[in-house]
């Protein structure tokens, strides 16, 4: 199957997690039930697949993306789907199956940026130090959420961090991100005391750093499940994700005169543009105490 071998592909050349595969594989299903509705039931040959797309050329992909708009679905959805066509069309050139990519005179839907959601410092710490410090699996979590604040790293970094990955001489942690690109990110104190309390209560066990009661690997969704506990714990009345903890880093680093380049190569973004979402919240709230305070506003 075609679809098969693109989603191999991406993981074995590119290095692809298996959320970022499961939604290729979701978004390129949909188009797959767009051009044969029974696709889910009854596998679609290659050749009948082909020439759907062959046939079809450019007017396909805008229908199915109309399609997409009228059944109500986002507009970041429907360009998450539109960017995961080109990149299947993309591998069938490459593989010489296709002759052009039908997806590429096919504008993507314009939306506005989202600002990412974040925590002020005080709810941070407020979250932080209501976690406890006395049983093995407070000490996991505190070092848990206090090495999120510190370092900005995604939930599946975390999770898959060993410990040969940490470098507490060094203030240091060496993570493997997205596309299995390696970077090394800086430590703080707090978060490093943690580490250091959790690892000698836990003893001297090699493998996963941060492990569940089975002294298996802590998951993202029991990462997830444990920090809602906590939040809801601690009484914070707003939605708190791992990615929020990532986003507050950010932002609180940036307010706090961090060099933006430096907080992209923390967070591991490709693209600078990823990281330049955060300027927009140090700016609204840089206006917000302009409006206020200038005399001639």
């Amino acid at each position: 199957m075609l679809v098969d071998a693109f989603l191999s592909a991406l993981s074995a050349e590119k290095g692809y997690s298996k959320h970022t595969l499961r939604a290729y594989d979701n978004d390129l299903k949909s188009f797959l039930v767009h051009c044969f509705p029974d696709a889910l039931v009854k596998p679609v040959p290659d050749d009948s697949l082909l020439a759907e797309i062959k046939n079809g050329g450019s007017p396909l992909v805008r229908g199915f993306l109309a399609a997409l708009s009228k059944s109500g679905i986002s507009k970041r959805t429907i360009a998450r789907r539109l960017s995961a066509l080109r990149s299947f069309f993309d591998h069938l050139i490459t593989i010489g199956r296709l002759g052009d990519n039908p997806a590429d005179g096919v504008a993507s839907p314009r939306f506005p940026k989202s600002i990412p959601h974040f925590l002020t410092v005080d709810n941070v710490f407020r979250l932080l130090d209501s976690i406890g410090s006395k049983t093995l699996f407070e000490k996991r979590n505190r070092a848990l959420f206090e090495l999120f604040y510190s370092t900005g790293m995604r939930v599946s970094e975390i999770s898959n961090l060993n410990t040969p990955d940490m470098d507490e001489e060094n203030h240091l942690v060496r993570v493997l991100g997205k596309g299995n690109k390696e970077r090394i990110v800086p430590v703080g104190d707090r978060a490093l005391s943690a580490l250091l309390d959790y690892r000698q209560a836990l003893g001297n066990i090699h493998g996963p750093l941060f492990l569940n009661r089975d002294k298996n690997r802590l998951s993202d969704s029991s990462i997830r499940n444990i920090l809602a506990k906590l939040v809801k714990a601690c009484g914070l009345n707003v939605p708190v994700s791992p990615h929020t903890l990532r986003h507050s880093f950010a932002t609180h680093m940036l307010d706090s005169g961090a060099d933006i380049r430096g907080i992209q190569e923390i967070l591991g973004h490709a693209s600078l543009s990823t990281t330049q979402v955060y300027t927009h919240v140090t700016y609204d709230r840089l206006m917000q105490v302009y409006d206020r305070a200038h005399p001639r506003r």
